[in-house]
């Protein structure tokens, strides 16, 4: 089977104007979302990415009559047939299980295969189906997850993790259960947000928008609904990586800064320093990349938590940027045991970087990167081995790309419009 891969020439210095994409962490529920109303559902901003189209084809396995207007905006209308997500789909992509809450809320019933997705570590589901559980689902696990309801019934939840997915699996069950839900300990990420505001605009009503409290008072129906989804903040924290270890100078149209305060902090500890106009983000060229220590003297640590932590997503784009900063750094990944496993790709490429255990490496830098043979072992990683190899000096190929065009849409066009020596080819 043919594979694509890329070809870089690095150490070339990045500068220009890149608009940031929507963020497929709003859109990925949103679509589940849709199939609560039979109404038609307009999303705009919805990057053109696998992952999009591959809950676009559950939704349409479902049922779902889905138009495009273009590649970023799209119609649909859930008129659910089935309830049923089919293996072959459902092991794609791990954002599958978020049919659970829609499904059992409009039709009492969903069948789905255990999720796919990247592998950095345990994911657990056990949140979703607590949560679930306690709405009045009965859930039955075999080779698949069977969940059933006569009705649900809004209760007074305390979920026993800050877990996006379920968080977002919760909200959507209990939007139509009957009465009101406290959902307490939730994630509050900017695309559990957007999935509020978008029911919200369909007529749902969902206090407290934002914190870790979610007061859901239930309705009996939903309507359709024209709806923008938000940026990707993960896509415009990597761009910023990029720009400073490139010696680039990008200006990041559509940035939505506010969702990047602690990110500001974090780069600020490497020398990264970014300027904002409005809704746009600009990182200069000359920057004094080198390591912020604490007070006293001591070797700053950066760490991972839920928002408004630092995105543990953004985890894999921080190693990479801090090879090439002067200085000694502590990466503290808490949230998933197998994200750090990529280093040694960094390390073979010349990086300075100590895997201590399974969560916590020591980086020194600056190192001179070499071109080298890679492959893309999940959407951020491929994303830091990408940026590494444009900062390195010589040639490198990067295989299964499209683990990072999950997560980044047209990501060569745009790369190469900066000026990017890469290219896309076919193996």
């Amino acid at each position: 089977m043919s594979q694509k891969k890329y070809i870089i020439e690095g150490n070339y210095p990045l500068k220009g104007k890149i608009k940031a994409n929507g963020n497929k962490n709003a859109a990925l529920p949103i679509i589940a979302a849709s199939l609560l109303t039979d109404e038609e559902v307009i999303l705009r901003n919805i990057p053109d990415i696998e992952d999009i189209k591959i809950m676009l084809e559950i939704a349409k396995e479902l049922g779902a009559n889905i138009h495009y207007i273009n590649k970023n905006s799209i119609k649909i209308k859930g008129s659910i047939t089935k309830t049923t997500i089919s293996q072959e789909l459902g092991k794609k992509i791990r954002t599958s299980i978020l049919f659970a809450g829609p499904l059992l809320a409009k039709c009492k019933e969903v069948i789905l295969p255990p999720p796919g997705g990247d592998i950095i570590g345990r994911r657990r589901l056990d949140t979703h189906f607590l949560a679930l559980s306690e709405l009045g689902a009965r859930i039955e696990i075999d080779n698949n997850y069977k969940l059933t309801s006569n009705k649900l019934i809004g209760k007074d939840i305390f979920l026993d993790e800050a877990s996006v997915t379920a968080t977002e699996n919760a909200i959507m069950a209990s939007v139509m259960a009957e009465g009101d839900t406290i959902l307490s300990n939730v994630a509050s990420e900017p695309h559990v947000q957007d999935l509020c505001k978008f029911l919200n605009s369909m007529g749902a009503k969902i206090e407290g928008i934002g914190s870790n409290i979610l007061i859901i008072k239930g309705v009996k129906k939903l309507h359709g609904t024209d709806f923008t989804i938000g940026t990707d903040y993960m896509e415009v924290g990597s761009l910023i990586g990029l720009a400073a270890v490139t010696h680039g100078e990008i200006e990041i149209i559509d940035a939505q800064p506010e969702n990047m305060r602690m990110s500001r902090i974090v780069f600020a500890k490497l020398g990264i320093r970014w300027e904002t106009d409005g809704n746009s983000l600009f990182i200069p060229s000359r920057q004094e990349l080198k390591v912020y220590p604490d007070i006293g003297g001591i070797i700053p640590k950066i760490d991972d938590s839920p928002w408004p932590g630092f995105p543990p997503d953004l985890i894999s784009i921080t190693i990479v940027t801090a090879t090439q900063v002067d200085g000694t750094l502590l990466i503290f990944e808490k949230m998933f045991e197998s994200r750090l496993f990529f280093v040694d790709k960094l390390v073979s490429m010349g990086a300075k970087i100590i895997l201590c255990d399974p969560h916590r490496a020591v980086i020194t830098g600056p190192s001179k990167l070499k071109g080298c043979e890679l492959s893309s072992p999940d959407i951020r990683a491929g994303m830091a081995m990408l940026i590494a190899a444009l900062c390195a000096e010589g040639q490198s190929t990067i295989h299964n790309v499209i683990q990072i065009e999950r997560g980044y849409e047209n990501l060569v066009g745009r790369l190469k419009k900066l000026g990017a020596k890469i290219d896309e080819k076919i193996s």
